[in-house]
């Protein structure tokens, strides 16, 4: 259908229709207001700037928020794009700000002729969809981690220290979505079946996606915790490292403590100083020196300081 065909009141001649809309265009934001039939407070909550994963029995229908991977070219996979729907019995409005190429997979499926026969398998179709899109991206998160990992084993190569943090970061902004994205597929199982959206098949598809979901967010739990234990390490390798190095200073400076006091002790300017007229007083004093300094070293050898 065109544009026209929505805003002239040509869906009514439809048993049941999708609408995918650009969140972002006003003539949608204007149909969906003023004619789309769906009530202010669902409205609203489908054109609200930000939100969060959830589905809440509204009505005859229900709101369902859903967040899937950023697959656009040139733009981070982590910003996970936002496709809110409203479904009830005869419809499927779905709302986005960017392409999310999930509901694309599923549009060239419904080409190929695999037509959902209920709203509900639609919106089956459209989470099973978003989980296969995300599963790929939080693998390359388990590989990344098992990179990391491998790293830190070798003793030739240092990770950047910024690396580690930018990919906690990555991790912990999926999680965010992840989460009540699985309690919202785990309400719709439970609410979709009592409200008649869902037909016993649908309900199958959706509780495999829900279950791949809790999967998924339970790997990124443990790939949290991994980035978590991976900073530990890289922390506690840089502290030994500063710890070595502070050591040998420290061994350094006890050596030529004595040193530099005989040295500083003859090195005034008065009168009485022993030696003063001797041509054997400076071989002397440095065969002292370097007799204190082996002393020193066999003394640190035999206290097992070095």
């Amino acid at each position: 259908m065109s544009w026209s065909d929505v805003t002239s009141g040509k869906l009514a001649e439809f048993r049941r229709y999708w609408l995918h809309l650009n969140r972002l265009s006003e003539a949608a934001q204007n149909w969906l207001v003023n004619a789309s039939g769906v009530d202010e407070l669902a409205t609203d909550a489908l054109l609200q700037e930000d939100t969060r994963p959830r589905a809440v029995r509204h009505g005859k229908g229900f709101l369902i928020n859903l967040r899937g991977m950023n697959l656009n070219e040139g733009e981070a996979r982590e910003d996970m794009l936002a496709l809110r729907m409203w479904a009830s019995e005869t419809s499927l409005i779905t709302l986005r700000a960017k392409r999310i190429q999930a509901a694309r997979d599923v549009e060239n499926a419904m080409r190929d002729g695999d037509v959902p026969n209920s709203t509900g398998g639609l919106v089956a179709a459209l989470a099973e969809a978003l989980t296969n899109r995300m599963e790929p991206e939080i693998a390359q998160f388990d590989e990344q981690a098992d990179e990391f990992e491998d790293q830190l084993l070798d003793s030739d190569n240092r990770l950047p220290r910024s690396a580690l943090s930018e990919f906690r970061r990555r991790v912990l902004q999926v999680r965010r979505y992840i989460m009540p994205q699985r309690d919202a597929l785990a309400h719709l199982v439970r609410e979709g079946a009592q409200a008649g959206l869902f037909t016993d098949y649908d309900m199958l598809y959706l509780r495999e996606s829900a279950d791949r979901v809790t999967r998924l967010s339970e790997e990124l739990e443990t790939i949290r915790d991994r980035s978590t234990v991976l900073q530990e390490q890289v922390i506690e390798a840089r502290g030994e490292i500063m710890n070595q190095r502070l050591f040998v200073l420290s061994i350094i400076s006890a050596v030529f403590l004595p040193i530099s006091f005989v040295t500083g002790l003859f090195g005034v300017n008065v009168g009485g100083m022993p030696g003063l007229h001797s041509p054997l007083a400076f071989a002397i004093l440095v065969g002292g020196l370097a007799i204190a300094t082996v002393a020193m070293l066999a003394l640190f050898r035999w206290r097992r300081w070095i």
